[in-house]
């Protein structure tokens, strides 16, 4: 049985591998067969690296072992734990190594696959690949790349790093969060001006929305996006002096001169359903998240809680006062409408539309609710 204990590998010189008087031919040939020794020592490493033995171990076998060294640097050394086997070994030469291998070659793409891992599912995963396309030598260790360029007078050897994008998985969950400001349509499509009381300041009109949300692949860069979340709708009055209060048979905004006003807004909260179609163009062209992705789909929610606040103080002075009141029962307890995204890198911006209006019919002014945020 053969045992790896220590395993050092580093390219040779340019000039001792390659500027020998040989063919062109010859020395592709000189090339492929380092370049396999190369990939079999990786997968000796790979196999081996978890279980080498100890200092001591190693210096009590060394009397049994054989040493391969190449260049300046370069050695491999092989352990043998019976006399049988080390006769054995010391008549074994490189090309019977490489001739052990018994690789297939690809005729028609030239691909080679020394190594590769089966897995429980059928499945397999390529370790060490290789490529001949006549001047040209490719091998592939993991997510390392090593080319061998013999097109020009000089063998040119470049070592690539592998490549770290993740694999985009069929389906995955995540959690995200929106921030945007609200504002709303009225029967016009247009946005209420100052002169009407629920006309909306922008900055304070917050919306929040918690989505705990799951991505189906359907194709390369096309996803179904699905899942559940809470909003959080305010909306905050420009004119602080008006205030939204229950009447008997709708919402009135009534102007408060007898205290100075300070903030007045409705605010209301939903469970949300969301779905969605998404494509991404970075990862049909292999461009992982640098590239434009834009998503469009239909929610639907039902409202949890709402009601109207006004902060104010007293004319003749005092400290600040809040009156809340609950104008829920004049708000749809169900809203639904469309959602729009669209993200380059690690940036989406996003866009919803209350296709009903915020409060029942009759029972306050007819107006749509419109957001454009960030998704975090």
């Amino acid at each position: 049985m053969l045992r790896i204990i220590s395993l050092q590998v580093w390219f040779l010189k340019k000039s001792e591998l390659i500027n020998r008087p040989t063919t062109h031919r010859k020395r592709h040939q000189i090339m492929k067969k380092y370049i396999l020794l190369f990939c079999l020592m990786a997968i000796v490493q790979i196999g081996f690296a978890g279980s080498m033995p100890s200092n001591d171990t190693y210096k009590t076998v060394m009397s049994d072992s054989v040493v391969v060294e190449f260049g300046k640097s370069g050695k491999v050394v092989i352990i043998v734990d019976s006399k049988e086997d080390f006769e054995k070994l010391k008549l074994m030469n490189i090309n019977q190594i490489i001739r052990e291998l018994d690789l297939e070659e690809n005729e028609d793409t030239g691909d080679m696959t020394i190594v590769e891992i089966k897995k429980k599912d059928g499945s397999t995963k390529e370790v060490v690949k290789v490529r001949e396309d006549w001047d040209e030598t490719e091998v592939y260790i993991g997510g390392m790349r090593i080319l061998v360029d013999e097109s020009g007078a000089n063998t040119k050897v470049r070592v690539e790093p592998g490549n770290n994008k993740r694999k985009d998985p069929s389906f995955r969950t995540y959690f995200n969060v929106d921030l945007g400001v609200n504002n709303y349509l009225n029967s016009d499509g247009k946005f209420p001006t100052s002169d009407n009381p629920y006309a909306v300041k922008g900055w304070g009109s917050w919306n929040v929305g918690l989505n705990f949300m799951a991505a189906q692949k359907l194709s390369k860069g096309f996803y179904w996006n699905f899942g559940l979340g809470f909003q959080f709708y305010n909306f905050k009055f420009e004119n602080r002096d008006f205030q939204a209060v229950r009447g008997d048979n709708m919402i009135d905004f009534i102007q408060r001169t007898d205290v100075d006003g300070f903030k007045s807004k409705v605010s209301a909260s939903y469970i949300m359903g969301t779905t969605m179609l998404e494509l991404d163009f970075g990862k049909m062209n292999d461009n992982g998240r640098r590239g434009l992705r834009i998503a469009a789909g239909p929610y639907a929610g039902y409202r949890l809680g709402g009601q109207s606040k006004y902060v104010y103080r007293e004319l003749g002075g005092s400290g600040r006062k809040k009156d809340k009141q609950n104008t829920g029962l004049y708000l749809n307890n169900f809203r639904y409408g469309v959602r729009g995204e669209v993200g380059i890198g690690r940036i989406t911006f996003f866009s919803t539309y209350d296709l009903n209006t915020l409060f029942q019919d009759e029972k306050g002014p007819e107006l749509n609710p419109i957001t454009f945020g960030i998704v975090f």
